[in-house]
């Protein structure tokens, strides 16, 4: 994403990317699908957690489940067919029952020594916070550092 001046000399922010997005119906596939149950954090948990501290970040993860690989084995599954071919997915798409729960574990994994000591995860929102701006922006180096180590884009 960017920022751009409007003619009224307002920021605007704006999507830099472009392309074909698909929505593919995975309904078939999610009930013959085992369902995970890794459970999501408790939102008044987090903010609890959050609420005792002064500065904070807040960070959304890009195109967070794209991020996943699939086991090859499992690909052929997501396959769907266009006017331009047929094709499968190498990275978790939208829409599979599992994803939520595959990415909130892959997200705790990455991030498991810094979880409700210096961030909170829920999905693809990270919430780095500390109770001074430089705890807060110390901590925000070492998540933004666990991110180009594990290759996690914001």
């Amino acid at each position: 994403m960017t920022v751009v001046t409007n003619d009224e000399n307002e920021l605007v922010p704006t999507r830099l990317v472009t392309g074909w997005r698909v929505c593919i119906d995975y309904r078939k596939l999610n009930e013959a699908t085992q369902k995970d149950h890794f459970p999501l954090p408790f939102m008044d948990q987090m903010l609890e957690r959050l609420a005792g501290n002064e500065y904070y970040c807040f960070i959304n993860g890009f195109s967070g489940y794209f991020q996943i690989p699939i086991d090859p084995k499992d690909q052929e599954k997501t396959t769907f067919t266009c006017p331009y071919g047929t094709f499968a997915y190498k990275r978790m798409p939208f829409g599979l029952c599992n994803a939520p729960c595959t990415f909130q574990w892959c997200m705790m994994a990455i991030f498991h020594d810094m979880i409700e000591q210096t961030m909170e995860v829920f999905m693809d929102d990270f919430s780095v916070f500390g109770d001074s701006f430089s705890t807060c922006l110390t901590n925000l180096e070492k998540m933004l550092k666990r991110c180009e180590d594990t290759k996690l884009a914001l």
